[in-house]
């Protein structure tokens, strides 16, 4: 009886991927161990690692090859939607991604569904400003900056700056 209980409570420990998450103090996120695959969160960080990728070619100005590496990116961050629906994170890429593609209603609406599960999420909050700036909705924009304002944080100084400039 006691080799099924152990058994038993193992079984929900491991797929529980939240026992295993960690807590990051400097970003304030919740992070899962390097290693530790869950179905589809690797497909998460496939995307993950593909943005980065995406991001060192934009930055050489390698604009092509940004857009292979967006392109697959945004792919990843489907499947990995689909799989685990309302993740916040998620939404948070695939409205970064759109952005890099020139998908701004889809950007858009990734931002607003993210937000509507956390209204206070620094980096769409951030995005978000951005995109309603550079859309030539600063009025929008400024609303994004007023919610960030107390956070002490790079989205905030980085918002302000493109819309004081």
């Amino acid at each position: 009886m006691l080799k099924k209980i152990i058994f038993i409570f193992l079984l929900i420990l491991i797929s529980n991927t939240k026992l295993f998450a960690e807590w990051n103090l400097e970003s304030g996120k919740i992070s899962m161990p390097k290693n530790y695959d869950v179905g589809n969160l690797s497909k998460f960080k496939k995307g993950v690692k593909l943005t980065k990728s995406g991001e060192k070619f934009e930055k050489k100005n390698k604009i092509k090859k940004a857009k292979k590496k967006y392109e697959k990116a945004l792919d990843y961050f489907l499947i990995a939607n689909k799989e685990r629906q309302g993740d916040v994170e998620i939404l948070s890429y695939l409205g970064f991604i759109s952005t890099k593609l020139g998908n701004i209603n889809n950007a858009e609406m990734y931002y607003l569904l993210g937000l509507s599960i956390d209204p206070e999420h620094l980096e769409i909050n951030g995005h978000l400003g951005e995109l309603y700036f550079r859309s030539n909705r600063i009025d929008l924009a400024n609303e994004r900056l007023k919610i960030l304002e107390n956070c002490n944080c790079i989205q905030y100084t980085f918002l302000k700056e493109i819309i004081t400039q």
